[in-house]
């Protein structure tokens, strides 16, 4: 065993920290890390959690990428039908990465009540259409079935169903204005699913319908729709696969991403990252100032066996790993103790929804977690690494210490 290895495991297991000094500073050292480690799990943990959650929530109502007649002039409703006899329907094959393309189209129409009206967007869907995410909103009732004959199922938001009193098995009117110089017509709809996707802003304005209502009420055949939702495997690939698909789609056509669809939303949630990019290295620095001083107290106390070393040979550098060593082991409890209590905290919450939101700025109703092993290992290795690195800085001060001084110390 190397000398320096020996006298620092001795200075551990004789406790050497736990002196009435340095005990008090090295404690505050630990536990410093450990609070450090706990804020930035969590900053990582529900920065990335809120970003994922916000953005499957968008891509739920729209896809990806979406594929539309240059004439629609990025209208809510559907104006120009396109054709389903397209080389990239019902399978995009020429590009990889997409996972699913679907056909829809939506109409502008009104809800009536006996007692109240409400304005909403009515997307209709196929037997091609993707229930994964709506699966997930979905909290009371079923979804609807449109594999088989035109029906009148209708799936509605909480939000709606809220302002209208609805519930699930209830049948509603439904008016679609075709132009002014003509009446409403109306379509009777019954409701089989409530949804609830947290995002206000979408869930106040989207029934789900049959898409086959749309194509009569509009007078399109059966192989039209009003524009394509592509799904992509990887979100992080946006903007390769959105290029590619954009060069692989008629002149006609336009391709546009989600991210340019709503710019806002997604300038919003990158706020995150710098936020996030902030929290850790505030934590850091706190971390390893501690760090500094519980080492700079701890030489301090040990300055008359820093000399005692120095008389008996050993280099400078062999006794500054001494308090290395020692600094590594205190760093290593501040990293187990905060991952102990980080994770903790955040399966907890991602398991019992233990801190609410306000959806109404947030899009969701609690705070979203996203836990794992990359950015943990990533986290701790880079804090272990720069607090250590910032810990050397001090230790040159044992260079300065000579021998006969230091003996006599006490």
């Amino acid at each position: 065993m190397n000398f320096e290895l020996f006298i620092a495991k001795r200075i551990i297991g004789n406790k050497a920290y736990k002196s009435s000094v340095s005990a008090p500073i090295i404690k505050i050292g630990i536990a410093a890390i450990a609070i450090g480690v706990i804020v930035m799990l969590i900053a990582i943990a529900t920065g990335l959690g809120l970003q994922q959650k916000i953005r499957d929530k968008v891509v739920a109502f729209n896809g990806h990428i979406q594929i539309t007649n240059y004439d629609n002039n990025a209208s809510d409703e559907s104006l120009v039908p396109i054709s389903t006899q397209q080389d990239f329907y019902p399978e995009f094959k020429t590009v990889s990465g997409v996972k699913h393309i679907q056909g829809v189209a939506t109409k502008f129409a009104v809800i009536r009540t006996e007692a109240d009206f409400e304005g909403v967007v009515v997307k209709g869907v196929g037997a091609d259409y993707n229930w994964t995410y709506f699966q997930e909103f979905l909290i009371d009732g079923r979804l609807p079935d449109f594999t088989k004959k035109r029906n009148e199922e209708v799936l509605i938001s909480k939000y709606l169903a809220n302002r209208l009193g609805f519930k699930v098995g209830d049948k509603f009117q439904t008016l679609f204005g075709e132009n002014l110089n003509k009446l409403p017509r109306q379509l009777n709809y019954e409701i089989v699913g409530i949804y609830n996707s947290g995002f206000q802003e979408l869930d106040e304005k989207f029934c789900l319908a049959d898409i086959r209502h749309i194509q009569r009420l509009n007078k399109w055949d059966a192989d039209q729709v009003g524009n394509f939702e592509v799904f992509i495997d990887d979100f992080n690939a946006l903007t390769t696969i959105y290029a590619e698909v954009y060069k692989e789609i008629p002149s006609e056509l336009n391709a546009t991403p989600i991210t340019q669809k709503y710019a806002t939303v997604f300038e919003w949630i990158k706020i995150f990252d710098n936020n996030t990019y902030g929290i850790i290295a505030i934590m850091i620095i706190v971390a390893g100032i501690n760090m500094i001083t519980a080492l700079l107290v701890l030489i301090l106390e040990r300055t008359t066996m820093i000399g005692v070393l120095k008389a008996l040979g050993s280099s400078n550098w062999t006794i500054r790993k001494v308090f290395l060593y020692n600094a590594s082991y205190l760093i290593g409890l501040g990293l187990l103790w905060g991952n102990l209590i980080g994770l903790g905290l955040l399966f907890a919450q991602k398991y019992l929804k233990l801190f609410p939101l306000n959806p109404d700025t947030y899009y969701v109703s609690e705070a979203p977690v996203y836990i794992s092993l990359d950015y943990i290992l990533i986290l701790n290795i880079g804090t272990f690494v720069a607090c250590l690195l910032m810990l050397l800085i001090p230790s040159i001060i044992i260079s300065k210490i000579s021998p006969v001084k230091a003996i006599r110390f006490d």
